[in-house]
């Protein structure tokens, strides 16, 4: 009888601290309930007996969360320049305000990255308080980036969509640098291009960014990859957008939904990353090593590719900052 009754207690006590709602979401409130025996009487069975008394059995449900929060963010105004940390950016349509809403193209209006121009690194972009972008080349005075009245469509991936080029003075400037004929794009409002949709099914855009707006990483999981490496790297080689502190090394793996400050994020698939990782951010050179890479190929290999960090989408507009909490909502 009084281990039935435990076992009724035991699942009450779990259903009831499923159910509660707790304000701290880094040390969860305690909760307590009361369960009352009633005395029974004596009860002999196999020469033993037994009295149940009148009791009173406090249960003290407590659960623990890891402090997370976010350790730095960065944008990126023009796809593959160099990025750029920042202590907060608002979240619009597109993704963080002004990321990657501008491009470089070839002659055959293909995208161009730091895959074939690694010297991109080194182009530094700034973002005005009017969110006018402008870009420095070799310490250079700063071209502004503005668009011409001239349009055209532009290839990113499989996608094609329409932009505005960029002025003539910039173009010149990037052309000369890099010794190739290029031109900066601008994604006007006007232009919409959908978020890869193999699992964001519904209706949503992505600016210039490879096919996700957000990438989600975990310093834990640098510090586990900088211990298999001779030479380590820094978070810039990944380029995030949000980078999280105070998880455990890979645990974003499992990570589904994301409550970060105002917002909320679902978190869609991990990256899957390529030679542009081994880039030097700081002398725009390849690594002959071809690390990290070669390494994360040693452990973090999947069908579909080597993978650091993760893609995820914003569920609405909102600010992000850096210090604001993290809370996780992971998968079993």
């Amino acid at each position: 009888m009084v281990e039935r009754n435990l076992a009724k207690v035991e699942v009450a006590s779990s259903n009831l601290v499923s159910r509660s709602k707790f304000e701290n979401p880094v040390l969860k409130k305690t909760g307590f309930f009361y369960v009352r025996f009633k005395r029974k009487g004596k009860h002999k069975g196999n020469g033993v007996s037994a009295r149940l008394y009148s009791c009173v059995v406090i249960l003290h449900a407590v659960r623990r969360e890891v402090f997370m929060r976010v350790h730095s963010l960065f944008l990126y105004p023009v796809k593959s320049l160099a990025g750029i940390a920042v202590g907060s950016f608002e979240l619009d349509e597109f993704g963080p305000a002004g990321d990657r809403r501008w491009l470089l193209i070839d002659d055959e209006c293909q995208f161009v990255t730091q895959r074939t121009l690694p010297q991109l690194a080194l182009v530094q972009p700034s973002l005005g308080a009017d969110g006018e972008v402008s870009i420095t080349l070799s310490g250079a005075p700063p071209i502004a980036l503005q668009v011409s009245s001239e349009s055209l469509s532009v290839r990113v991936w499989r996608d094609w969509v329409r932009g505005q080029v960029g002025c003539n003075a910039a173009n010149a400037a990037i052309s000369r640098f890099c010794g190739l004929s290029l031109r900066f794009v601008f994604m006007p409002e006007s232009s919409f291009r959908q978020v890869q949709t193999n699992l964001a099914t519904e209706r949503r855009r992505v600016s210039f960014a490879d096919g996700y707006p957000l990438l989600i990483t975990n310093t834990a999981s640098l510090v586990e990859l900088n211990e298999r490496l001779a030479v380590t790297v820094d978070m810039r080689h990944f380029r995030p957008n949000i980078v999280v502190e105070g998880a455990a090394a890979w645990s974003e793996d499992n990570w589904q939904t994301v409550i970060i400050g105002e917002g909320s994020y679902r978190v869609l698939t991990p990256c899957s990353r390529c030679v542009m990782t081994t880039i030097n951010p700081d002398t725009g050179e390849k690594a002959a090593s071809a690390q990290p890479l070669r390494t994360l190929s040693t452990y973090r290999r999947t069908a579909d590719g080597i993978m650091f960090g993760m893609n995820a989408i914003h569920n609405s507009p909102c600010r992000l900052s850096v210090g604001d909490c993290v809370i996780v909502n992971q998968s079993e």
